[in-house]
């Protein structure tokens, strides 16, 4: 245990990402980049993360805020419900504990949206608890490395894991051990195609082995995704588009998108909705959600602006869904027009 540790402390410090995150001590910026972490790549969250922070610079800030500007600030990194959690913490922090934040794991899992790994991973590297981050890429790596029975899934496999884990984290820098768990199964010990050449822990990896990495830990089903078929109303008044405000539940909440419906009957219901028969279809755009298949259908039509919508000299400046920006692009043939930044 004691050479995997030191393996893994090399790699990090001379190996280990650049990310900005990890270039302070501050724990609320830390927090953040947990949240936006959670079922997000790296790649998505970078161009985001200062811009969020520099809106909501600390937990007073993020407080303060309206629900609406803080799932604004978070479009383009999806699970919205991340956001609305981060917001109603540091609502509870600022009003129960004056803007202190949490000290210790137990603490921080008290908080909404803060689970077993987010909670670990912040006392780890803030605090220097001697808690295990326990998340897929540590799964795998663990599970090849000691050649671990079982499915990603499947609670015998997690023990072990979690147990192997908690021992290498009995050490003077935790931290920096699931940091670099964290980078080896993010860069090197990848699903498909593990670099068992360049890996730090390649010469006591049981999987490498065995010559059968790919095999641990055991493939789980993948549940087939359903199809979403969504209808847009493109309702122009010179050079102004027609934007309606979506909800705060659901997806994308509280971003602007053009009036729609949702559901097999998604054009007729939108037609219902509008009181009009929608005119010819415009363009046709797919998108892709973690669990849906998203078709959706954009329709000319003609009516009056309605409560929650708003007319938009520039609809692509407006803080929209990532659907309803190929929407728009798909309709006006503009893919030159620069993405709003977040969005």
């Amino acid at each position: 245990m004691a050479e995997l540790q030191d393996a893994l402390l090399r790699f990090f410090r001379e190996r280990g990402r650049d990310l900005p995150w990890r270039r302070t001590r501050d724990p609320y910026a830390i927090w953040v980049s947990e949240v936006m972490l959670q079922q997000t790549q790296v790649a998505t969250v970078l161009p985001r993360y200062p811009a969020f922070l520099q809106r909501f610079p600390n937990v007073v800030a993020l407080a303060a805020a309206r629900e609406a500007a803080v799932c604004e600030a978070w479009a383009g990194l999806g699970y919205y419900r991340r956001a609305r959690h981060l917001h109603q913490a540091a609502r509870l922090i600022t009003r129960q504990h004056r803007g202190k934040l949490p000290e210790d794991e137990a603490a921080w899992r008290r908080l909404p949206g803060i689970g077993d790994y987010t909670a670990a991973a912040i006392a780890s590297i803030v605090h220097g608890a001697r808690c295990a981050a326990v998340d897929g890429n540590l799964v795998r790596v663990l599970a090849r490395v000691f050649a671990l029975p079982g499915r990603a899934s499947e609670p015998h496999l997690l023990r072990a894991v979690r147990a192997h884990a908690q021992r290498l984290v009995d050490c003077a820098q935790p931290g920096e051990i699931n940091q670099a768990l964290m980078d080896l199964g993010a860069t090197l010990c990848q699903p498909q195609a593990p670099d068992c050449s360049r890996c730090p822990l390649h010469r006591f990896c049981r999987a490498r082995r065995a010559r059968d990495p790919t095999a641990y830990p055991g493939k789980r089903p993948v549940p087939a995704r359903s199809l979403l078929r969504v209808a847009f109303a493109w309702n122009e008044r010179g050079p102004a588009l027609l934007l309606e405000q979506r909800p705060l539940a659901g997806l994308w909440p509280g971003l602007w998108e053009l009036p729609s419906a949702s559901g097999p009957r998604a054009k007729a219901d939108l037609g219902r909705r509008l009181h009009q028969a929608l005119g010819p279809r415009l363009a046709r755009v797919r998108h892709e959600l973690s669990h849906r298949h998203v078709a959706a259908s954009v329709y000319r039509a003609s009516f009056a602006a309605q409560p929650g919508q708003k007319w938009w000299r520039d609809p692509l400046a407006a803080p929209l869904s990532s659907l309803a920006r190929k929407a728009i692009v798909a309709v006006r043939g503009d893919v030159s027009v620069r993405p709003r930044a977040g969005a």
